[in-house]
């Protein structure tokens, strides 16, 4: 097979008209020659850090999406599916990855779970990472997000990070906000790359010290504007990835919607293009080709080095994308689920107090990160409930796993005006967690997840909407399209129940999220993610 068009060689900056020949899914002579085509033809895009399972999707409909946006590989992090079905779901991800040409690259995921502060549905402790480092589909040791446990010489923690030391596989990290000698430490335990970093000089810091920074663009948490302007001295050192994408965002774009703001922003074509496409390959020691003589023919044709709109994809030499319509074809799998929890009482979600004051999260648009914020408690026959008038709702977790008593809390810029919303994808252990203005309809929310068994839903006085996600309750059995579109419903009906969030329930995902500070919820309690420890509703 022989492909024509402009070339791009990224490593040594130029483009050349000239035609590619490849043979048994290898390119095998790469010549300068004149021809008529005039798209371009460019290294495949590789998404640095992601979980898939944040798509909703599993990894076989993922694929059919990805390679549209010219994506022909991912380095993922099975951590979300771990976290409730351990092992197991990681087998899962990988043997269904396998059965499309994309080319996944899974991780061992290191904190399952990723905190003793909350319940989850297994454990992979050192033995099990043992494991999964020696087999050869773990690429590399997933991120190190209890970067305490690093700096403070857990025994456990290092064991884990032993074993990938032991099998030379990367780590990677998360370590939002980490700087100064703690950072030092973290990076001297082997920990090479952070996507976590929201502020230029948190990254800057990182890169001095030898670390490889990841920019990250997501459904919730977006890192683009703070550190781009990094890329124009540290390309070598630097990479995209998406990390949580929803499906409707999915069907937008990927990794080529990174590079096409990079360049509208001035960046240099060449700098960007190694940062999407060749840093990964090298620094994960990928399987995927860069455009090379002897390399696997992954490559991507697009109309033009602006938008980086994609007309062709191909893996291994085979056509998987073309003019709109994708080759990755449907398969069968086996639906894994772990959902162990009956029906709950209005009466679970009160909280009975007579404070004054409350302690409430701060949720920041586009941020995973939170705030602490003391507010005024909204009493009601001795319940502390929600005020819509001062947008201090009442958050609640729920274990998922077992029959245990709901944990309260209050939080601030959801602006819910009635109804609730509530989603089982809730980092990291994924029990179920809702936010509304009553207890009547956060329990109505939380009751129509557990009769699904997972799922994403909003209610309202006079209506209801639910996104069932049957594996693990947290990805869909359905492929994007319908998954996206009912996904996109979803959204815009917490819209209309008030939110002014960008991504309501990504955002809302992320508030179970106790690695990153300031102020989370567990199933077990409000949490400090700077200290480390449980904290109290009440301020006396």
């Amino acid at each position: 097979m022989i492909v024509r068009g402009n070339i791009i060689d990224i490593e040594k900056r130029s483009v050349f008209k000239g035609e590619i020949t490849i043979n048994n899914g290898k390119i095998v002579s790469m010549v300068q020659k004149d021809c008529e085509e005039d798209h371009y033809i460019l290294p495949g895009f590789v998404d640095a850090h992601i979980h898939i399972e944040s798509s909703m999707l599993v990894p076989s409909e993922f694929a059919k999406v990805a390679v549209k946006h010219g994506t022909v590989a991912t380095v993922s992090d099975p951590h979300e599916i771990a976290n409730v079905l351990g092992v197991k779901g990681v087998k899962f991800m990988i043997e269904n990855g396998k059965k499309t040409p994309f080319k996944f690259n899974f991780g061992a995921p290191s904190c399952v779970p990723a905190t003793s502060f909350e319940s989850a549905g297994a454990i992979i402790d050192g033995k099990g990472i043992k494991t999964l480092m020696a087999n050869p589909d773990i690429k590399y040791l997933a991120e190190m997000m209890n970067y305490p446990g690093v700096i403070f010489d857990d025994p456990e923690v290092h064991e884990k990070l032993k074993w990938a030391k032991h099998f030379n596989k990367p780590i990677d990290g998360h370590a939002p906000g980490l700087r100064g000698d703690d950072l030092s430490k973290y990076i001297s335990a082997g920990i090479s790359t952070d996507h976590e970093c929201f502020t230029y000089e948190e990254a800057l810091e990182k890169l001095q010290k030898g670390m490889k920074v990841i920019i990250r663009e997501g459904s919730a948490a977006k890192n683009f504007e703070a550190l781009i302007d990094l890329l124009d001295d540290h390309y070598n050192n630097m990479m995209f990835c998406s990390d949580d994408k929803h499906p409707d965002d999915l069907l937008i774009g990927h990794i080529n919607q990174l590079c096409a703001r990079a360049v509208a922003r001035g960046k240099d074509l060449y700098k960007v293009l190694q940062a999407a496409c060749l840093n990964s390959i090298n620094h994960y020691g990928l399987d995927v080709g860069q455009l090379k003589v002897g390399d696997s023919a992954d490559f991507i044709i697009v109309k033009d080095l602006k938008a980086f709109k994609t007309i062709q994809t191909y893996i291994d030499g085979n056509l998987v994308f073309d003019n709109g319509e994708s080759m990755v074809n449907h398969v069968d799998f086996e639906i894994l689920n772990n959902f162990n929890v009956q029906p709950k009482s209005v009466e679970d979600f009160k909280f009975n107090s007579e404070t004054e004051k409350i302690r409430v999260i701060e949720c920041l648009d586009g941020q995973l990160i939170t705030k602490e914020f003391i507010a005024k408690a909204t009493i009601s026959d001795g319940n502390l409930v929600s005020n819509t008038e001062t947008d201090i709702l009442k958050i609640v977790a729920v274990n998922r796993y077992e029959d245990q008593e709901p944990a309260v809390a209050f939080i601030k810029n959801f602006g819910l005006k009635e109804g609730a919303i509530a989603s089982s994808v809730g980092h990291d252990s994924h029990n179920i967690i809702a936010v509304g203005e009553s207890d009547e309809a956060i329990c109505k929310a939380v009751n129509l997840l557990i009769e699904h068994k997972g799922g994403i839903c909003a209610v309202s006085p006079t209506e209801q909407k639910v996104v069932a996600l049957p594996v693990a309750g947290i990805m869909s059995d359905k492929n994007a399209e319908t998954i996206g579109k009912a996904y996109s419903d979803l959204d815009n009906m917490a819209k209309r129940l008030g939110s002014t969030l960008h991504a309501p329930y990504m955002s809302l995902s992320f508030m179970a999220l106790l690695v990153i500070p300031e102020l989370k919820l567990s199933d077990k309690g409000l949490f400090n993610g700077k200290t480390f420890q449980f904290t109290t509703v009440e301020v006396l």
